[in-house]
């Protein structure tokens, strides 16, 4: 990853995995003044209705993919694309170029002298490759399932299936810049979120809120 230079924004990759916390650590980065761009919400905007994705969704997986008022069935293709590896393959081909084109695009025009991009699948979609420095949100295994079953009410063995389609927790802290521990308290993960604006606030010659 290189250095940002004096005439663009310090683009930082927020990244977790699931039930790791980094929704509640971007919450807490935006309520500091930071630019927020949050790849899960692109990743929406691209399948809405009159998106060309939309349609080639539809003719790949069939009509059961479709809800009555002309969206995207999440949860039926998400069901789809777990279950069979080729599918999430061919779903993630179509899509991540189209996703990563429009992060680019809202980083670039942010005007801050940092910015945040949150993404889930920073490492395993190539996303790493459109910023400069990479936080990881970090808890164990463990962790990770309990919170995730509770929050999304699902059983372990979606959860399971999930985890195993995202990169291990060894591979994405071996690509992280900075570790957010995210094991105990919410104070405790803000006070590290508080100290690491600090740090890139600096870095970037900007007066921390």
């Amino acid at each position: 990853m290189s250095d940002v230079d004096g005439r663009k924004p310090l683009k930082v990759g927020l990244t977790g995995g699931i039930g790791s916390g980094k929704s509640a650590a971007a919450d807490m980065f935006a309520g500091l003044g930071v630019p927020v761009v949050d790849a899960d919400l692109i990743a929406r905007e691209v399948v809405e209705p009159g998106e060309p994705a939309l349609e080639s969704i539809a003719q790949h997986f069939g009509k059961a993919v479709i809800q009555g008022d002309g969206a995207l069935n999440r949860r039926v293709l998400r069901e789809r694309v777990f279950a069979e590896p080729s599918e999430r393959e061919w779903l993630e081909q179509l899509l991540h170029p189209l996703i990563n084109h429009r992060i680019r695009e809202r980083l670039e025009a942010s005007g801050a002298p940092y910015v945040m991009l949150v993404s889930p699948l920073l490492i395993e979609s190539g996303q790493v490759d459109l910023v400069d420095r990479v936080i990881v949100v970090d808890v164990d295994k463990q962790t990770q399932i309990d919170r995730t079953i509770e929050r999304d009410q699902v059983s372990a063995d979606q959860v399971a299936k999930i985890l195993a389609s995202q990169c291990s927790r060894v591979e994405r802290t071996r690509r992280a810049d900075y570790l957010l521990d995210n094991g105990g308290s919410l104070e405790h993960l803000r006070a590290q979120v508080e100290s690491l604006h600090r740090q890139l606030s600096d870095y970037v010659g900007l007066e921390p809120v």
